[in-house]
């Protein structure tokens, strides 16, 4: 049985309010983003690159009425002409997980990829979070380090 190495941001944000008794699965659900930022289809490359501009951004969500059409990251632009649509640049496969997937096997999943971000997704393709790992290592981030983030630096949507 793993250690029960689970960050403080997941005992605040978990979704059932409580810490998870010794051995029970941890959901991804429990320290997903709640309100990732996302992009519509017609977003272009030359979007995606100044997005890319900013070392936080590791994957842009490209959404359509809700469901993930495509996880774009920055191995995915170079050669891309700036005006294509980026969501056929993107892919799913390897970058999404589901909700009630176990955290630490999504974890163990993200380090054995290099990857830092998953895209939850439900069983029908519809976006409900997103899974970032923190790039010390030390957990997973969380809507209100985000929202903090974000007004300490002005730093708006895509």
């Amino acid at each position: 049985m793993r250690p029960r190495d689970v960050s403080r941001a997941l005992v605040t944000d978990h979704a059932y309010g409580r810490l998870p008794a010794w051995g029970e699965p941890v959901p991804v659900a429990a320290a997903m983003l709640h309100a990732p930022k996302t992009c519509g289809p017609a977003t272009t490359v030359g979007q995606a690159r100044a997005a890319f501009a900013d070392d936080h951004v590791h994957a842009l969500l490209v959404v359509e009425d809700g469901t993930l059409l495509a996880v774009v990251e920055r191995a995915d632009l170079p050669g891309r002409p700036a005006g294509a649509p980026v969501r056929h640049v993107g892919g799913l496969a390897g970058r999404t997980v589901g909700p009630d997937a176990d955290l630490f096997a999504a974890r163990d999943a993200l380090r054995a990829s290099g990857r830092r971000r998953l895209a939850v997704v439900d069983g029908h393709g519809r976006l409900l979070g997103l899974l970032c790992f923190k790039r010390s290592g030390a957990g997973f981030c969380s809507d209100a380090g985000v929202r903090a983030r974000q007004v300490r630096t002005g730093e708006t949507h895509l």
